[in-house]
């Protein structure tokens, strides 16, 4: 039986955390679905397929395993989405006591939704500060981000 996961993420941008969760959860899964999701209590600097496109072209360029499925999710449960594609699990990065808080209670909903279970991945202790929304304050501030986002996030950045 085929071992498939989701990564789900608002990805605005994505970061070399979001691709360290990414590469890992593709080496343990055979298929790895990364869902650029709509997150209504947050405010998108980046389009949807903008960001899909940077997803996109962050994972191509950091030569990670070819089972990963890069898509898009605005409507509906995430569960939806889970069954839809055969999902029996979702990875969620989390860098700290905070994000546990946070992830627990939907990890518990979506088990019972659907039985769809959560795997939290500890990031990589380089990238354990970073979020996509400090990424977006030193962007707008004139600072380098290219520390902490694939070079396509940062020369976009840099553009736009």
């Amino acid at each position: 039986m085929k071992r498939i996961a989701v990564v789900p993420g608002s990805f605005d941008p994505v970061t070399l955390g979001h691709l360290d969760v990414i590469e890992r959860a593709a080496r343990i899964f055979d298929e790895l679905h990364v869902l650029v999701v709509h997150n209504p209590d947050k405010s998108a600097l980046l389009p949807m397929p903008q960001r899909v496109s940077l997803l996109e072209r962050s994972i191509a360029d950091g030569g990670l395993p070819d089972n990963i499925v890069v898509a898009q999710w605005n409507v509906g449960l995430l569960v939806d989405y889970c069954t839809d594609v055969g999902a029996s699990v979702l990875v969620k990065g989390i860098r700290s006591q905070v994000d546990v808080a946070y992830e627990t209670p939907m990890a518990i909903m979506n088990r019972s939704l659907a039985g769809v279970e959560t795997v939290f991945l500890l990031p990589d202790p380089a990238h354990a500060h970073v979020s996509s929304s400090l990424v977006r304050q030193v962007a707008a501030l004139g600072g380098d981000v290219s520390p902490y986002v694939p070079q396509v996030v940062a020369t976009f950045l840099q553009e736009g």
